[in-house]
């Protein structure tokens, strides 16, 4: 019988998470071998260990038990992998110029796309009455002011920042998946359908979607995933 190693990297997930899926999207693309742990935020008993290393609580967290250091942040946690357990593929450019706008855009993807996707999500989940109605608002027209402007930076290129895929595609992904669920972009900016539809071919993309649809039935805009991202079983 083989002898089974445990992975020096352990990451801490939601397997609905936009921000997971960005991480998982990255350690796939490297072909970085790691562990991944799901975790129950509502659970005293599930979220424990991770409370243990990082007591803010967010996800996903990533724990190098061979250097027993506790990375979170998914930007940190691409840098730190690219860094100490390099791949396939280098996320971050070498080159300073492209390394910037790798992370230009890899921030504008988390904090213009995914923060108001998720501002919109979490306010269809309050109790009746203590919505934000105003914040919803300001959340939809960021998303269109966002949208506009990744319209002007793409061109015939398959990414967004140069020739090659980075961080900033990781970021994407999940980014415009559930905000495309939100305020679609598809009649409206070809660019970024165009973009957008080619990651979706990458089998990094792939196996994310797949590991993530059996849980797709508990986000509350679940009717407007589109159904190629569902199993039979989830269409009755």
């Amino acid at each position: 019988m083989a002898n089974y190693r445990t992975p020096n990297l352990l990451l801490y997930i939601h397997p609905l998470a936009s921000f997971c899926h960005k991480a998982l999207i990255a350690l796939y693309e490297n072909g970085t071998e790691f562990e991944c742990r799901f975790v129950d935020l509502m659970s005293e008993e599930s979220s424990a260990e991770l409370l243990s290393y990082w007591p803010v609580g967010k996800i996903p967290l990533l724990r190098d038990r061979k250097q027993q250091k506790t990375i979170p942040e998914t930007s940190i946690m691409i840098e730190y992998v690219n860094e100490f357990y390099p791949g396939k593929i280098d996320l971050i450019p070498n080159e300073f110029s492209l390394a910037l706008e790798t992370r230009l855009w890899d921030r504008f993807f988390d904090l213009y796309i995914s923060v108001p996707m998720q501002k919109i999500v979490v306010d269809r989940l309050r109790p009746e009455g203590q919505n934000d109605t105003f914040g919803v608002e300001q959340a939809y027209e960021s998303l269109r002011i966002a949208y506009d402007m990744l319209e002007k930076q793409l061109n015939s290129s398959y990414f967004i920042t140069n020739d090659r895929f980075t961080m900033a595609d990781c970021s994407a992904v999940p980014a415009l998946f559930y905000a495309d669920t939100i305020l679609s972009f598809r009649s409206t900016h070809p660019k970024l359908t165009v973009y957008f539809e080619s990651l979706l071919e990458r089998p990094s993309v792939k196996r994310t979607i797949a590991e993530a649809e059996p849980y797709f039935y508990l986000y509350p805009l679940f009717d407007k995933i589109p159904k190629r991202f569902l199993k039979e079983k989830n269409e009755n």
